[in-house]
């Protein structure tokens, strides 16, 4: 994070349970280097005291328009200088509504509309508030901006609930801060995801498939956009998100997958198979539900397309990034895919590792490439997909005659 030394980072703390976080943010944010100001919502002073960020900070906190402790009339256009970065965490489902319409009724919103530094937005709130039509609409505006969304995760929450809405942590939002002082390493390019599973039906009830969450391969897809790429994520059915700014392409089954990435990749730089396609399917699916009266099913069963190797084998290729899931001798049936298909390089992973995986909220990886390779640390998927991503465009770059396809 040596990106933020010597940074003035302006950090606005709102209403919510999450701010009691931010405090912690302060604390990693000047280990970085970085100078940090805060400001302080009404609603967020509910939750932390100025004196805890003023402590840590070592900066009077900011509050209302009109303090009479303040530095003046022209306080927030002071700041709105001063900050080479503007981070609101948490940011509420109200906050983000206020600034979606560009409103400028309290000092925080007032800064962010006065001021031209990048604005990034930690989004912290219930689950079903932030799968609302209207706070999504509200963060597709402000992601149109150029605002920068960092997250939210999935995970426990304060109310109870477990699902999307959760605030990154305060080493993870340090960690995408500094990114945004990075020169865009995929500016330009454009890179095509597929992720999640594929599901092969037998009958209208029942279907196989191959393990995944589709974790990793959105992971791979928001830093891919924070890498200034731009995405298009073929998605097998999975419970997430997209990352806001990705073209999202759903399918269901290989066949689907395959049709849409072939209809796709010809106008794509870079190809990222993270997908578990499933490897077979039946050769007949049943009109109705199969009933259970036959102590033994045969069930017949067909070879799905190679998606990965069509795509590596087409006469004006993207650059190939495979993914292969392994229970034994990983690196050895890696670079045998790798070798297999005449791809630039693939990421490999130990399944069934207690942290790592399926489902898991980390991941490790053996990165490998012809000549080359580095292992990733076990890590959050998406920091683990930043310095995926970061690979690939080294590599990408090194390649002859790299640039577009188009």
């Amino acid at each position: 994070m040596q990106r933020l030394n010597g940074k003035h980072v302006l950090l606005g703390v709102t209403g919510g349970i999450a701010a009691c976080k931010s405090a912690d943010l302060v604390r990693r944010l000047r280990e970085a280097g970085a100078e940090v100001r805060v400001v302080l919502t009404e609603a967020g002073a509910r939750f932390v005291t100025p004196l805890a960020f003023e402590a840590l900070s070592g900066h009077p906190v900011a509050g209302r328009m009109f303090d009479p402790q303040g530095r003046g009339a022209m306080e927030h256009i002071d700041l709105a200088r001063w900050a080479d970065v503007i981070l609101v965490a948490p940011a509420t489902a109200h906050t983000i509504a206020r600034l979606s319409h560009g409103l400028a009724d309290d000092l925080l919103t007032t800064i962010c509309l006065a001021s031209s530094a990048p604005l990034a937005l930690a989004p912290a709130m219930n689950r079903q508030m932030w799968d609302n039509p209207a706070t999504r609409a509200n963060v597709e505006r402000l992601r149109e901006r150029g605002a920068h969304l960092f997250g939210p995760a999935d995970g426990e929450l304060a109310c109870g609930e477990s699902g999307m809405g959760r605030m990154l942590e305060p080493t993870q939002l340090a960690e995408l801060l500094a990114g945004l002082f990075a020169a865009p390493l995929l500016a330009g390019v454009r890179v095509m995801v597929t992720a999640g599973p594929t599901l092969e039906d037998i009958d209208p009830v029942r279907y196989i498939g191959n393990r995944s969450s589709g974790k990793m391969g959105y992971a791979v897809a928001a830093a891919a956009l924070q890498a200034g790429a731009e995405v298009t994520l073929v998605s097998g059915e999975t419970c997430l998100s997209p990352p806001c700014g990705v073209t999202v392409v759903r399918v269901r089954s290989a066949a689907e997958m395959y049709a849409a990435v072939m209809q796709r990749v010809t106008h794509c730089d870079i190809f990222v198979g993270a997908a578990a396609v499933a490897d077979y399917r039946p050769v007949r699916r049943a009109g109705q539900k199969i009933k259970r009266d036959r102590v033994r099913m045969e069930l017949q069963l067909e070879r799905n397309p190679d998606i990965l190797g069509e795509v590596s084998a087409l006469d004006r290729r993207p650059f190939c990034v495979g993914f292969a899931a392994e229970t034994e001798r990983v690196t050895e049936h890696a670079r045998a895919k790798m070798s297999g298909r005449g791809l630039d390089m693939i990421a490999a992973n130990r399944v069934g590792e207690p942290d790592s995986g399926f489902e898991s909220d980390t991941n490790s990886l053996e990165v490998l490439w012809n000549g080359g390779g580095e292992a990733i640390p076990l890590a959050t998927k998406e920091r683990v997909a930043q310095r995926l991503v970061e690979l690939i465009a080294q590599r990408y770059g090194k390649r002859p005659f790299a640039g577009s396809t188009g």
